[in-house]
């Protein structure tokens, strides 16, 4: 069989109506002068996602894992079992637009040497919802969440930083970083930066890969004429999901930065959260848009430690050398 132009990679759990309208919309994107194959790694979900996308679409390649994993780990997995030349890694949670998989192959064959692509991430009505890329942490980010101004003006990129608010998502353009939702790279940057660091379990892992790519020479850039549309947080609580993301960026901090830079990074998490907790009592509100930051500052314990280290291979492997997981592929 001949090699795929790109390998799409799809992690699952407890998606599962998302990931079959996901997969369902992807296929239906194939054009014939740009061939993929789709790896799904499920992880563990427990509402028989992996039996119903074997029974729906048994020409995906499915891996079943015994537990989950998180997000890096699986997909991962899924680089692994794929040869693609690209690699798309795309949420379950999204719906494409158009031929995404067509065009970003186009597009990174007319922009060479970049290394990593993305496109636009859409609202339901059209509009972007600003997840598919993101700045990279400073010092000046985490200080503008600890004091309030990137809540207080979330509009205004000098008050929220890491998410680029007044980007123009609609030319093309270099970012620093973009968003595991709708990542596209080429498998010898992949392969170069050893995969994702399995550290993290979920979140800022993204992040990560953009930081040890940009080091290595990358320069991610933004096409505007691929598109999704996306659900977002599909499979996450508000206080659970808060929390996950603030043990992504501690460990992001703590891999990336000194030792006395991390501790005044996590000192600034620390105090935001506590900021928020604060105003909430004050105020006398259980929840601020959708988190209860006096449930996600008692847990600061947790957050704070960051997620604790794996030992595990990374990519490049092949399928005979990765380490036998407690799964399945159907």
């Amino acid at each position: 069989m001949n090699r795929p132009d790109a390998s799409v990679v799809i992690v699952s759990y407890n998606t599962r109506e998302l990931t079959l309208n996901c997969l369902r919309s992807l296929l239906a994107s194939r054009t014939p002068d740009v061939t993929f194959d789709v790896t799904v790694v499920d992880n563990a979900s427990a509402d028989d996602s992996a039996g119903a996308i074997a029974a729906a679409f048994p020409e995906v390649r499915l891996i079943r894992l015994a537990e989950n994993v998180g997000w890096g780990r699986a997909v991962n997995r899924g680089a692994v079992a794929s040869t693609g030349e690209y690699l798309l890694l795309l949420n379950p949670d999204t719906t494409p637009v158009g031929h995404p998989v067509t065009e970003l192959v186009i597009f990174a064959g007319q922009h060479p040497g970049h290394g990593l692509y993305t496109g636009r991430t859409l609202n339901p009505d059209g509009t972007d919802d600003t997840y598919s890329c993101w700045g990279l942490p400073t010092l000046w980010s985490q200080f503008t969440f600890a004091s309030g101004l990137s809540t207080a003006f979330p509009g205004r990129r000098w008050a929220n930083p890491e998410g680029l608010p007044d980007y123009d998502r609609r030319s093309v353009r270099e970012v620093p970083a973009v968003s595991g939702c709708l990542m596209f790279v080429t498998r010898e940057l992949f392969n170069r930066l050893g995969g994702f660091d399995p550290q993290y379990f979920l979140y800022s892992d993204d992040i990560d890969i953009c930081a040890r790519a940009g080091a290595a020479g990358a320069r991610p850039l933004l096409n505007p004429g691929t598109a999704v549309m996306h659900v977002g947080g599909a499979s996450s609580s508000s206080e659970g999901q808060r929390v996950k993301i603030l043990r992504g960026k501690a460990t992001y901090l703590r891999r990336h930065w000194s030792a006395p830079r991390a501790r005044l990074g996590l000192g600034l998490l620390a105090a935001g959260v506590g900021l928020r907790a604060l105003g909430q009592r004050v105020l006398g509100r259980g929840r601020a848009r959708g988190v209860d930051w006096n449930v996600v500052w008692a847990q600061r314990g947790v957050w704070s430690g960051g997620w604790p280290a794996v030992d595990e291979p990374r990519p490049p492997l092949t399928a005979h050398t990765e380490p036998a997981p407690a799964a399945g592929i159907a």
